[in-house]
């Protein structure tokens, strides 16, 4: 088998120090920055918002995906059948769910579990949407909700009673509660 000896070109001086590179990058950006500060000199919208006092709220898309919360029916039932495939389906595991048995003494037990506990790690959440999407009964859903805070990583960890306080009620008809079904 034989060697074949490739030859290096031979750089210019401008070359071997990357100026010509770092001109063409320049150039490229100070083109964009001009570009972009010809499209603000021409409107009269602020790029930053000031954010205590400015608020997004009445500047969200209708396509914004918040915080996910667990909401119940008009007649205050758990919509939720603790299915678990918003846990599966959750990229960065931050939905853990522990399913719990209905008494047969209820008079939805026909329906057989629900959520003993629910708990979502908002620090993990990365807002996806995915566990609105898979959820079956419609359970859970995503609000317009940007700000949430806390002081711990324990405050972070909303539990099954704060996911039904901040997500309220959704009329419609839900399958876990369907006579016919």
């Amino acid at each position: 088998m034989a060697t074949i000896t490739v030859q290096r070109p031979r750089l210019a001086w401008h070359e071997r120090i990357f100026l010509s590179s770092f001109i063409k990058g320049m150039k490229i950006t100070l083109a964009h920055a001009w570009k972009t500060f010809k499209t603000l000199r021409g409107s009269k919208t602020e790029v930053t918002m000031q954010y205590p006092e400015q608020t997004w709220d009445e500047h969200l898309p209708e396509y914004y995906r918040g915080a996910p919360a667990l909401v119940t029916d008009e007649h205050g039932r758990e919509r939720c059948v603790s299915c678990q495939l918003c846990e599966f389906i959750c990229p960065p595991k931050a939905i853990k769910i522990l399913p719990g048995e209905i008494p047969s003494d209820d008079p939805w037990a026909k329906v057989e579990k629900r959520p003993k506990e629910f708990d979502i790690d908002m620090i993990r959440c990365i807002y996806c949407g995915m566990c609105e999407e898979v959820c079956p009964e419609q359970a859970i859903f995503l609000r317009k909700d940007y700000v949430i805070n806390g002081l711990t990583r324990q405050e972070m960890v909303h539990d099954k009673a704060k996911l039904y306080e901040i997500g309220g009620v959704r009329e419609g008809l839900v399958n876990k509660w369907n006579e016919l079904k």
